[in-house]
């Protein structure tokens, strides 16, 4: 199968795979080659393949969706982050986390001060006008 892991940036993962597990709402599933075409909505969680090679891979994924047709599998999600094992995913999930708490704060300030200086420019244009 032709796995495709796409992010709002980047295609993150684009490799050839001969199983799939991910989560879905009601629980995990099993995707092999020769399985039905197949839609699911993904919750966060871990979604792991293994290569042609044998290797398994893990990532941990946000809300997303997942569809296979032929051998074709795209997920679409806004958030992933690959780890070479489970307990390397964990701190490379917490370095991403942290990552987006930072770009957030930034975010926020630059906000509060183009709302300061709009409330300043109105005062200022009544105080002219």
């Amino acid at each position: 199968m032709n796995l495709q892991v796409l992010l709002p940036t980047e295609i993150l993962v684009q490799q050839e795979v001969v199983k799939i597990i991910a989560e879905a709402g009601n629980g995990s599933f099993c995707l092999l080659p020769h399985h039905v075409y197949f839609v699911a909505s993904l919750v966060p969680g871990i979604l792991s393949y293994t290569t042609a090679a044998g290797e398994e891979v893990h990532l941990a994924v946000g809300e997303g969706a997942l569809v296979k047709y032929g051998s074709h599998v795209l997920v679409s999600t806004r958030s992933a982050v690959r780890g070479p094992d489970l307990g390397k995913l964990k701190q490379a999930v917490d370095e991403a986390i942290r990552i987006l708490d930072d770009k957030e704060k930034i975010a926020r300030a630059a906000a509060a001060k183009l709302e300061a200086d709009i409330v300043r420019r109105f005062v200022e244009l009544k105080e002219h006008g």
